[in-house]
């Protein structure tokens, strides 16, 4: 969503590196560069105008004068003014002291009110709550349904006494989940409401009916990110007619310009809350603000990625691949390389993982153009193989790759592919987790990346050592040879470049198989 402006905004600062001061001729290019790439974001104009002057007076202060660095020092205020209008700090949810906390969710139709109540029900419960939906949008067809398949698909009961479609009174139901609440002993009640395709009086006394019904801890309003500007608009009429306590953002994977993010918490003086970016249901969590404008800036988002990975990898199964890499608990096998690709994919789209890297965004071309179905067709070659194949790699000829590609429906090509890969990967894994660092790196630890070294290069096939004709000297030559021989060997190295046997030698330090290899 925030593609464009991310890209506008890395092409704003690539113009100031290098530069030792900052003039105000740099600070006014800035800024004009920063206006232009947020509203061309649809971020509100009184939001851009705040924005851009608290940059430019931060940027004329002394924390940039005196900076080593002026250029990362810019960035370094813009990211804090992106954090102050997306928010400032991560707002959380407030339980009730006593009884069912009740959150009731509003906003207008087809913001995905109904799908993000089942998506907060499922957050809540991995919170180790016992959250009770309640299907009160008793207005538009199939509402109640709709949220009674998603319930059912996070394991979430649903309170829907009424049909819907029109029947019954949405009120009536809302008032009547407390008590069911009670009874059953659920500690969050969800309240999803009726949306309109527009503000109306109708619909904000319903809201407000509601709201008075079940006196909420929580009135959260669902907005469509992808709304632009109307989704201001919305959020504040919405603000003045009923109130509320926070936003949640959905559809932010969606390819608009993102301005409604950027603008929803400064205009409104309301914080957003919570996120929804895919359709999963497991696709929904806190908003970070700090995170948020670190994403925008390219500057990566690895504290959400690495939760991420603590709730999808098993980590007794990952211990296991380690203690294998690094040579203690046998040899990484393809059963293994399929279990970790497995992990890595519960946690989503691999593009996405990835642009939550720092510096990814000039990848973003091909990220996107990344074909998800790769990692499917590797597993279909690997559970072609035989356990035996799985297990020892090696013993894959032409006959067994021809097999294997026939029952994977790929080409021979792409097992060969894939196997070499493997293998490649496989040594450098187990390189790093010895603590070898990383082969063909210069400047790394166990790695023969940088100039080439004396030691490995073959001494040149010539005529041979030169015999002086004087016989005197003839026999002196001799005899230091033949010393030099019976002598014992060198500790200190080998510096008269006698061919060496670095097999041996890496046997001896305890060092990995051809290990010449990454001296070469």
């Amino acid at each position: 969503m925030f593609a464009t402006l991310s890209d506008r905004l890395a092409d704003t600062f690539k113009h100031l590196r290098g530069k030792g001061k900052l003039s105000e001729a740099d600070i006014d290019a800035t800024a004009r560069e920063i206006r232009i790439a947020l509203l061309e974001a649809d971020v509100a104009l009184p939001v851009v105008k705040e924005f851009v002057a608290a940059v430019k007076e931060r940027a004329r202060g002394e924390e940039v004068s005196q900076a080593l660095n002026p250029a990362q020092q810019v960035v370094k205020i813009v990211n804090e003014e992106l954090v102050e209008i997306l928010g400032g700090e991560t707002r959380r949810l407030r339980f009730a002291k006593s009884g069912p906390t009740v959150i009731m969710l509003a906003g207008l139709q087809g913001a995905g009110k109904t799908t993000l109540a089942a998506k907060l029900a499922l957050w809540l419960k991995d919170q180790g709550r016992t959250p009770l939906l309640v299907a009160a949008d008793l207005q538009r067809p199939n509402a109640v349904n709709q949220l009674q398949v998603n319930a059912e698909r996070v394991g979430v009961p649903v309170y829907a006494p009424e049909p819907g479609n029109g029947v019954g009174d949405p009120v009536a139901v809302a008032r009547g989940s407390i008590d069911e609440a009670t009874r059953k002993l659920h500690d969050v009640v969800i309240v999803d409401t009726a949306g309109r395709l527009g503000v109306d009086a109708e619909m904000m006394k319903q809201a407000a009916d509601i709201r008075d019904a079940v006196d909420p801890d929580e009135v959260l309003f669902v907005v469509d990110a992808m709304i632009g500007q109307d989704a201001v608009v919305t959020a504040q009429a919405f603000l003045d007619g009923v109130g509320y306590d926070g936003v949640v953002l959905t559809k932010l994977d969606g390819d608009a310009r993102g301005g409604a993010a950027l603008s929803i918490a400064k205009v409104t003086g309301k914080p957003v809350m919570f996120a929804s970016a895919g359709e999963k249901m497991t696709d929904f969590d806190l908003f970070h603000p700090d995170r948020m404008a670190s994403r925008i800036l390219d500057l990566g988002d690895m504290l959400t990625l690495i939760e991420q990975a603590e709730k999808a990898f098993d980590q007794e199964q990952a211990l296991k691949a380690a203690q294998k890499l690094s040579g203690e608990g046998g040899e990484f096998t393809l059963d293994d390389f399929l279990e970790q690709m497995q992990q890595v994919q519960k946690l989503g789209s691999l593009s996405k993982i990835m642009g939550m890297l720092p510096g990814m965004g000039q990848f973003r071309e091909q990220l996107d153009n990344f074909d998800e179905r790769e990692l499917d067709r590797i597993q279909a070659i690997i559970r072609s193989m035989t356990p035996d194949e799985r297990a020892n790699p090696k013993m894959i000829d032409g006959s067994r790759r021809a097999r294997i590609a026939k029952g994977s429906g790929r080409a021979v090509s792409d097992v060969n592919q894939l196997v070499d890969r493997f293998f490649e990967a496989r040594k450098m894994m187990q390189q790093l987790a010895r603590g070898g660092g990383m082969p063909g790196m210069p400047g790394m630890p166990g790695v023969g990346g940088g100039k080439r070294s004396k030691a490995k290069q073959q001494p040149k096939k010539g005529k041979g050592k030169r015999v002086s004709g004087n016989p005197a000297k003839a026999a002196a030559q001799r005899k230091a040879q033949q010393e030099k021989a019976s002598s014992p060997a060198n500790p200190f190295g080998n510096p008269d470049s006698e061919p060496v046997d670095y097999e041996r030698a890496a046997a001896a330090l305890d060092l990995p198989k051809d290990f010449s290899k990454y001296l070469k």
